[in-house]
């Protein structure tokens, strides 16, 4: 089984015949057959070359960087070995058409408050009022059904997430993690560097996912495609947020896992530390593992699965056979 590989220390990343060669600056040294490798996340200082690189590219594997503070910041990206200049045109046709466009971005806007609804009614279950939420959550889905311009459906889901996290300070009730109001770059609070590092996590699998298909992710329909090197992995995201980012960093706190002393608080804002990190990975790839049975497959597929069965389902759709329907949380 191919796993993803999550590198914090500061290393050499070297080839060993078939073998990937990690050598740490400690002088420990781990091989990695390549057929074991799904993808690699950066976070330390990696020193490679350009033979490595041409061996990662023979085995089809991305390689995700992070900055010190845990950002996203790029990823190399081997040439696409899946190419399809028919599903190129038909992602461009889609997007060029405004009727075509609205209506995709429309259905990912319509998934991802579908998914808030539903984590936000599994603790309003667990004896956690979220009765105005979700009242709110649900008119704002409502809205979304008739809404005419892409800027708008935008404006929607910002109101519909700004609704939501409001219920992460009655869930958790935990006074070194209160969430106050969204901030990204720097993250202002505890809460904010989870949600902001969950989030980076989350593009580049949805970015991993989509190069094992025929779709291009530099073209999105949510997320206008502009100077910004991949947006679909974006537009695909906002579905698949509140199942897997949310659920994580909640459970992570509510079980005392992640606890204050697992962050560093600098000018720049609060990031998770190293120690951090490593417990929030552990559990994002346990998350992304997880199983559940599928409602058409009949079978049990982890959530990884998911996002690439999110994906041919686009697919489809573009293809004119089936129209797609976002992911939504049992």
């Amino acid at each position: 089984m191919k796993k993803s590989l999550y590198i914090n220390s500061h290393c050499t990343l070297q080839r060993d015949q078939n073998t990937l060669l990690l050598e740490m600056d400690n002088g420990e040294r781990r091989y990695l057959p390549i057929e074991s490798v799904r993808e690699l996340h950066v976070f330390g200082e990696v020193n490679l070359n350009k033979r490595v690189l041409e061996f990662l590219s023979q085995n089809q594997i991305l390689v995700h960087f992070y900055n010190y503070y845990g950002y996203y910041t790029g990823s190399y990206y081997p040439r696409e070995h899946f190419n399809s200049g028919y599903m190129l045109l038909k992602q461009v046709e889609h997007y060029l058409d405004e009727a075509r466009r609205l209506d995709l971005a429309r259905r990912f806007v319509q998934g991802a408050l579908t998914n808030l609804q539903l984590v936000a009614r599994y603790y309003h279950n667990r004896q956690t009022p979220l009765d105005d939420t979700l009242h709110t959550l649900q008119t704002l889905h409502d809205t979304a059904t008739h809404c005419t311009q892409i800027e708008a459906l935008m404006q929607i889901e910002g109101k519909a997430r700004e609704a939501y996290y409001t219920i992460f300070d009655r869930i958790l009730q935990h006074p070194d993690f209160t969430f106050g109001k969204r901030t990204r770059r720097p993250p202002r609070n505890r809460l904010n560097a989870l949600l902001s590092f969950g989030n980076s996590l989350l593009y580049t699998v949805v970015l991993s996912e989509i190069y094992q298909t025929h779709l291009d992710p530099r073209i999105g329909y949510l997320h206008t495609t502009n100077f910004r090197r991949f947006t679909l992995n974006l537009d695909i995201a906002e579905v698949f947020k509140p199942v897997l980012v949310d659920r994580t960093l909640l459970t992570l706190i509510q079980r005392r896992q992640i606890r204050a002393e697992h962050f560093a608080e600098e000018t720049a804002g609060i990031y998770l530390n190293e120690e951090g990190r490593k417990i929030f990975l552990k559990a994002w790839e346990e998350r992304l593992q997880s199983t559940f049975q599928h409602r058409t497959l009949k079978r049990h597929v982890s959530y990884r699965t998911a996002i690439r069965l999110d994906l041919y389902k686009l697919e489809k759709h573009l293809m004119g056979e089936k129209p797609y329907e976002p992911f939504k949380l049992r």
